[in-house]
């Protein structure tokens, strides 16, 4: 890591009445970029790196139920899509943050994507990878629904014993290599960050389990003409779990947003796109005219 590249440790900061697990890269001088997501650790440290190497002053944390963030009885989480939409807004606020670019990797660009129509005025460019603009639940008839491997894992493969270790990182393990994409599967990488994530998160069965219950409140989609700001879509064209169809039209229904596809990449972003989606993301600015 460069020696101008500080990283602040793993920190809790408090949000109204949650507690959020964070960490930083990078100058607080510098444009900022937020990284939500169902745990901080899917935005590895390289990762993280090389975008505040290039200028930015990076932001990564785990959403509430994952990670270290206040966690919740699994199968009743305490929260909507909009409590985590102002999660981010507070966080801003704490780092004194007027804008910030959001990037959002599948649940996660839910979030971002709210952010962009609810708080037009917090956000400096959007980048959305591998999500849809839908809520939990059935996809729009003329989006692609789970593939037919996603639905039958998720229908028939059993719980782990959430108190066994080596059966939560099993399981964890499986469903990313049904996630997968043409490209193929590194078991040794996925088993190396599920065991990780495993060993820091507050409860693992709450965090794999109840964003599929948080209270959604209205749809979006109607209102994606709306995002005013410079967008991103990213999107892998093997996507099981929210299908290349479900990026495709997001980038045309979000005025001027632009399409990057990862070829043969499913529901994952491994290091072999980090050149690809590095460069794109770095060179979204606000459009002329925009304040």
């Amino acid at each position: 890591m460069p020696l101008h590249i500080q990283r602040s440790p793993e920190h809790l900061v408090t949000v109204g009445d949650v507690d959020l697990c964070l960490t930083t890269f990078g100058d607080r001088r510098q444009p900022p970029v937020v990284l939500p997501c169902t745990s901080r650790l899917f935005w590895e440290d390289r990762f993280c790196d090389r975008l505040a190497g290039a200028g930015r002053f990076v932001l990564r944390y785990d959403i509430r139920d994952t990670g270290r963030s206040t966690a919740y009885a699994t199968g009743s989480p305490g929260y909507s899509l909009r409590d985590l939409v102002l999660d981010i807004i507070g966080l801003m606020d704490v780092f004194e943050l007027p804008r910030a670019h959001l990037v959002g990797f599948s649940v996660a660009g839910w979030i971002c994507q709210l952010a962009a129509l609810d708080h037009p005025d917090r956000l400096s460019a959007l980048t959305l990878i591998n999500t849809r603009p839908t809520s939990p639940g059935p996809a729009d008839s003329d989006l692609p629904e789970h593939s037919d491997r996603i639905v039958e894992f998720f229908t028939e493969a059993a719980d782990p014993d959430w108190s066994d270790r080596a059966a939560v990182i099993d399981y964890g393990v499986e469903q990313a290599r049904v996630r997968a994409g043409a490209l193929g599967f590194d078991e040794q990488a996925a088993r190396l960050q599920m065991t990780r994530m495993v060993d820091r998160t507050t409860n693992m069965a709450s965090s794999m389990r109840n964003l599929a219950f948080v209270e959604a409140g209205d749809r979006w989609r109607e209102r994606l003409g709306d995002i005013a700001v410079p967008t991103l879509v990213v999107h892998g064209t093997e996507d099981p779990f929210f299908p290349y169809g479900n990026g495709q039209a997001m980038a045309r229904e979000i005025p001027g947003a632009g399409l990057l596809p990862l070829n043969g990449i499913g529901h994952e972003l491994p290091a072999t796109t980090w050149d690809q989606l590095l460069a794109a993301m770095l060179v979204i600015q606000r459009r002329p005219g925009r304040t």
